[in-house]
């Protein structure tokens, strides 16, 4: 009779030495930048991605001609942008902790469904021309109030969805899709408006908004993805502690060395070293002479250095502060040497590489910010983050174009360069200063002479034998 016992594995002797196959399977991948497409989720959410980012670059061409027909005027444009601008001012951490608060796909799904209401209402109003500047303007604030949940959200949701090594991957497929997104739409803004009207482009961009809304319930983790929300231990906490109040975001970022290091670098280049649409404007029209053409074509090689930036940052797996750091040192540097540039030709040799560095940077700032708080805090310290970046994206170009005024373009490219080099230099020797404190001078050594004592003599030597002296822990 068969048994049906599975045969015996045999078990190695200690002679034998023939390498041995461990069942851990190699991670794949490796540092392809789109590694995190591997997974069915990722694929899915990057789709759902670049179909919102069209229909939402379709409204943004689309809302300033409409500001500029209602209005006539310029400005209002720009305090229409203001309007849907400040929610992130005031309510970013109140966003970030709704997100740390509530299930994270629940969450996306109900804000996206909430502008896609906005942008169906907007489309009926423009449609019956009932539409005026104060109704626009109530709508852009909701759009920024939703925009204050949906952004956090959508973004930790991404970084769900792979393991933690695929994160920077799936920040740089996402900044790709930004960029497709924002092309693709601002090209079927025109043919929409030419042959459907200015209501077709808010109602796709509602339509877009409803097929991410769709997409998100089925929307998977992939093996190895952390849980959108760490366990904590059971335990009973203080009578004045809330775990999940907006206080605490902003405690732990304050605490967070590295997170103020990330902000400090990344606020001082955004003000000084990142406003090329305002900088390079005026270079090239100015002092290098050039036309609108020009300028055109320096913005195609910055668009094109941002998606070569992209790809090259999404091959990152483990980025560091120090990174982020160097890469705004060197970006500082070519914008130090682009401010000389003698001539166009020069200036668009410089301008590649600029946009490459400050796309790396971009993706490497992201996932440590992504990534380095725990799990049940990242909404609120996106939150917070929030709200610093749109502070300086407020402060900073009146900032510039005072320095402007004073020094001009070339100056201005120049002081704003060497001013984030020193800074992030400055930042480093004071971070070095504090890990690697200087040791303090020992003190002077000073020679003991060697302890003797005198043995007495013993009682069988001689009565007239000298007594030796005999030193310490010597033998007897």
């Amino acid at each position: 009779m068969p048994s049906s016992l599975p045969p015996a594995t045999p078990v190695p002797s200690a002679t034998d030495h023939r390498p041995r196959r461990f069942s851990r399977r190699r991670p794949t991948g490796g540092h392809s930048p789109w590694r995190s497409l591997r997974h069915p989720g990722m694929r899915w959410w990057s789709a759902a991605n670049l179909v919102s980012n069209a229909g939402t670059w379709m409204q943004l061409t689309v809302q300033n001609l409409l500001v500029l027909q209602i209005t006539g005027s310029a400005a209002a444009t720009g305090l229409s942008l203001s309007v849907q601008a400040a929610p992130g001012l005031l309510m970013s951490l109140a966003g970030g902790a709704a997100v740390d608060r509530w299930p994270r796909k629940l969450t996306a799904a109900v804000s996206q469904a909430l502008l896609g209401a906005v942008a169906f209402t907007t489309a009926v109003l423009v449609a019956l021309d009932q539409l005026n500047v104060g109704v626009l303007m109530a709508l852009a604030a909701v759009t920024g109030l939703i925009a204050t949940v949906d952004g956090p959200a959508c973004s930790l949701l991404g970084n769900d969805l792979v393991p933690p090594e695929d994160v920077p991957s799936a920040i740089g497929v996402g900044s790709l899709v930004h960029s497709a997104g924002r092309l693709i739409g601002a090209a079927l803004a025109g043919i929409t408006v030419g042959v459907l009207g200015t209501a077709a482009a808010y109602a796709a961009n509602g339509l877009s908004f409803l097929f991410v809304t769709a997409v998100i319930p089925f929307l998977r983790p992939a093996p190895g993805a952390l849980p959108a929300r760490a366990p904590t231990p059971a335990r009973t906490p203080a009578p004045d502690e809330d775990d999940l109040s907006m206080r605490e975001g902003l405690r732990y970022f304050a605490r967070s060395p590295r997170l103020l290091a990330l902000a400090g670098v990344t606020g001082i280049s955004a003000v000084f070293g990142r406003n090329y649409g305002l900088t390079l404007a005026v270079l090239v029209t100015g002092p290098l002479a050039g036309g609108a053409g020009a300028f055109g074509t320096v913005s195609t090689v910055l668009a094109v250095g941002g998606i070569l930036g992209a790809v090259l940052g999404a091959r990152l797996r483990r980025p560091s502060v120090r990174l982020v750091g160097t890469l705004a040192a060197a970006g500082g540097l070519l914008q130090v040497v682009a401010g000389v540039s003698p001539s166009l030709a020069m200036l668009l040799v410089l301008v590649l590489p600029m946009a490459v560095v400050e796309s790396i940077s971009d993706t490497a700032g992201t996932t440590v910010l992504q990534t380095d708080p725990p799990a049940r805090l990242r909404g609120r310290v996106l939150g917070v983050w929030g709200s610093v970046r749109t502070g300086w994206g407020l402060a900073g170009p009146p900032a510039l174009g005072l320095l402007m005024e004073y020094a001009g373009a070339r100056g201005a490219l120049v002081a704003g360069g060497l001013l984030i080099a020193a800074s992030v230099l400055a930042g480093h020797l004071l971070h070095r200063r504090r890990t690697h404190p200087a040791p303090l001078p020992e003190a002077p050594s000073i020679a003991a002479a060697p302890l003797t004592v005198t043995l007495p003599a013993p009682r069988h030597a001689p009565p007239d034998g000298p007594r030796q002296p005999v030193p310490v822990g010597a033998a007897v």
